[in-house]
């Protein structure tokens, strides 16, 4: 199975001869497979197909700030803080800031604030000894530690437990944490980009988040725009995604995007690509109204 100039036609249609012959069918399946999957490969997005910057594709006037502060600040170590609704692309940014930093050949670990439960979010971040508590039954380093001389990135950091918040703020002052049930200190050189879709003024305000370390991590911000005021961007990544999910040849209809450009996409990039993906499932050609969720049916 190789070579990109194949003919795709004549090759299917050879397969499916063979398929009604009948006795090897085991066998076709798993060559139409790797059929489909050369398919993908040959019509993969490829480097400079669709306009992108640091990874992320976009054309938008609305994102050149974005990216301008990205090259700005990635050659320093200072926290940044990334607003954003969600599915805007924080943790991509949070990974053009590694990758274009003097870091980027050390660790770029995530962890999502919000999806650990608070008792165990101290031993995720700091690690913690053997018989500290139930079920920890061998030593582990944590993410500070793990991420030692790289990036760390706190996704959904306004939903950190505020007495969590208090351990984070000594780390990030002193850079030395102490893992649970140990008595040693342990020094880091950690970058911290911290993300959210939260109003952390507002909580700083509330009391339900820290003033201090909401200063410590907003030394830099940077704001992601939502994808409806992200100017051509819904017809681009729609166009980048089909490439990537879809067969070769597959083409949205009019209607089916015209229904994708007036839809407000509450979850932005992140619900544009899941639609995709779940037309190019269910299309047995080029991808129409009927395809599309029902929600952008009805909008449309």
């Amino acid at each position: 199975m190789t070579g990109p100039a194949r003919d795709w036609k004549s090759e299917l249609t050879r397969l499916a001869a063979e398929a009604r012959e009948g006795g090897r069918e085991e066998e076709l399946v798993r060559e139409l497979y790797d059929v489909l999957d050369e398919l993908r490969r040959a019509r993969a997005p490829r480097a400079g197909e669709f306009p992108s910057r640091f990874g992320i594709v976009s054309a938008a006037p609305e994102m050149q700030p974005v990216f301008g502060l990205i090259e700005r600040v990635a050659p320093s170590d200072v926290p940044v803080l990334v607003l954003g609704e969600t599915g805007t692309g924080k943790e991509l940014v949070a990974h053009a800031l590694h990758t274009s930093s003097r870091r980027a050949k050390a660790t770029f670990l995530a962890e999502n604030c919000a999806a650990v439960p608070a008792n165990l979010l101290e031993s995720e971040l700091f690690g913690h000894k053997k018989g500290s508590f139930t079920h920890a039954i061998a030593d582990r380093p944590g993410h500070f530690v793990t991420a030692d001389g790289g990036t760390l990135f706190l996704d959904e950091i306004g939903d950190m437990p505020l007495e969590m918040q208090s351990k984070l703020l000594r780390v990030l002052e002193s850079g030395e944490l102490r893992p649970v049930g140990s008595s040693q200190v342990v020094r880091v050189d950690v970058r911290i980009v911290a993300a959210t879709h939260r109003d952390l003024a507002v909580m700083v305000k509330e009391r339900r988040f820290r003033e201090d370390l909401y200063y410590r991590l907003n030394v830099i911000k940077i704001a992601l725009p939502p994808l409806r005021k992200r100017s051509g961007d819904v017809e681009l990544l729609a166009r980048f995604f089909l490439a990537k999910f879809a067969a070769p040849g597959v083409e949205l209809s009019p209607e089916a995007l015209a229904a994708l450009r007036v839809f407000p996409w509450p979850g932005n990039v992140r619900q544009l690509e899941n639609e995709l993906r779940r037309a190019t499932a269910l299309a047995r050609g080029n991808i129409g109204l009927g395809e599309l969720s029902p929600e952008l049916q009805a909008s449309a």
